[in-house]
């Protein structure tokens, strides 16, 4: 007998998305990750286009990532252009991705995944029952909005990002005000670690993960040139089409990924799981406490991963802080450079995984081709993975506990589905 299980609507993420899983008695026939959200074509959008104006453009993708949307596009243009930026914008542009780090993982932990930790239907009830645990998120997440705003220019679609530089660097008194409220972010990060310490993470699905992230190039660890899996050869970022190898489902308004023919994680577990030897400090500390243990084959520990990444991003920055208030910053114009033909790939690694972006430029400067791949696209694959690994090892629990894993398995990717959506060719 054929029974269907149909989550509609998939609360508690971004966008818009459902399940469906299709069962033949026992037997597993469909698992489908559905995405309906509405297709926007960004890349059609930017053809034709000044390189100048796609940073700006690009940001729009996305409220939660727009920061590192706007920096990723300037990196690929910047490498088609032969710019190399200072060694000063680089640790500016880390800071950045830091408030980014802190500003999402404060908001999926605490406010969309947490209630499933511990039965709540909301943060709303949430709220109720733990109003300490979602006052700490939301000072977290407005660390994480001013670190950005100072940046950037505006904590929501950047204006200070430039081609090979930025438009205004911060002040004293702005990097003063960061340190100080860093250093409360810290004092935020232990109040929620002790929360935390009392929450059970369930372990309802153990099924094998396999990750990927980009290798670190320095101290900044959201920034590479090349990518590593767990059980393959490292690939360089110029290369990423052949690990992404993004195809159309019939059910889905987003594109799969694969490599190999196989699926892959990509996000805070899979750079703990591949780059975890570079986490120190208080971070370091609670990783081991809380977990996750690698290898992991369970992963609804992804939240537990932002935790420990929420940890380091609040550490890193105030590092950072630190240094440009201990040396000062150096009044450098952005780099100069001359318009030509070219064309440029960058990988950064955005609160949810690698991000990628690609642009070619005729000899004006304008965009010929624009393609850009989210982290939530390639993660698809191996949600629906996981989601069939949680079916079948469910047993014969009550359909609204199955569906209650499945949204929980889901929600662990803390998808953003609207990045997802961005052009269909036909044909």
């Amino acid at each position: 007998m054929t029974r269907t299980i149909t989550i509609d609507h998939l609360a508690r993420i971004e966008g818009h998305a459902g399940i469906t899983v299709v069962l033949d008695g026992s037997q597993i026939e469909r698992v489908e990750f559905d995405v309906f959200e509405g297709i926007r074509l960004f890349e059609g959008l930017l053809q034709g286009r000044s390189y100048l104006d796609v940073s700006g453009i690009v940001s729009r993708i996305c409220a939660i990532c727009s920061h590192g949307h706007a920096i990723t596009a300037l990196l690929a243009l910047e490498r088609a252009l032969g710019i190399d930026v200072s060694p000063q914008t680089r640790r500016l542009r880390d800071l950045a991705f830091q408030g980014a780090s802190i500003e999402s993982h404060a908001l999926h932990v605490f406010c969309l995944a947490l209630p499933d930790f511990l039965g709540l239907p909301s943060v709303i009830a949430l709220a109720a029952e733990h109003p300490e645990a979602v006052a700490t998120a939301l000072r977290l997440k407005k660390l994480g909005n001013t670190i950005q705003e100072i940046i950037g220019g505006r904590a929501v679609h950047p204006v200070n990002y430039v081609i090979g530089g930025f438009g205004k660097l911060p002040s004293v008194d702005q990097l003063l005000l960061l340190e100080q409220s860093l250093e409360t972010g810290l004092e935020d990060c232990e109040k929620a670690i002790a929360l935390l310490r009392s929450v059970p993470v369930p372990a309802f699905v153990d099924e094998p993960i396999r990750c990927a992230a980009l290798i670190p190039e320095d101290e900044a660890f959201f920034f590479g040139r090349a990518v590593r899996l767990s059980d393959a050869a490292d690939i360089p970022v110029d290369q990423y089409r052949s690990l992404t190898n993004e195809h159309m489902v019939r059910y889905s308004h987003a594109k799969h990924s694969g490599h190999d023919g196989r699926s892959f994680l990509v996000g805070a577990l899979a750079r703990l799981t591949l780059h975890g030897d570079r986490i120190g400090g208080r971070a370091r500390d609670v990783w081991q406490e809380i977990g996750p243990r690698l290898p992991c084959r369970n992963i609804v520990m992804n939240t537990i991963a932002q935790v420990v990444e929420l940890v380091y991003s609040v550490e890193h920055a105030l590092e950072l802080v630190d240094s440009f208030l201990r040396t000062g910053l150096a009044a450098e114009p952005p780099v100069a450079y001359r318009v030509r033909a070219g064309q440029g790939t960058a990988a950064t690694e955005v609160p949810r995984g690698t991000l990628y972006h690609h642009y070619e430029l005729d000899s004006t400067g304008q965009v010929v081709a624009a393609d850009v791949i989210t982290p939530t696209a390639q993660n698809f694959a191996n949600a629906e993975d996981q989601l069939r690994a949680t079916v079948r090892d469910a047993g014969e629990v009550a359909e609204e506990t199955l569906r209650h894993r499945l949204e929980m398995v889901a929600r662990a990717y803390d998808p953003c589905v609207s990045c997802s959506v961005h052009v269909i060719r036909a044909g």
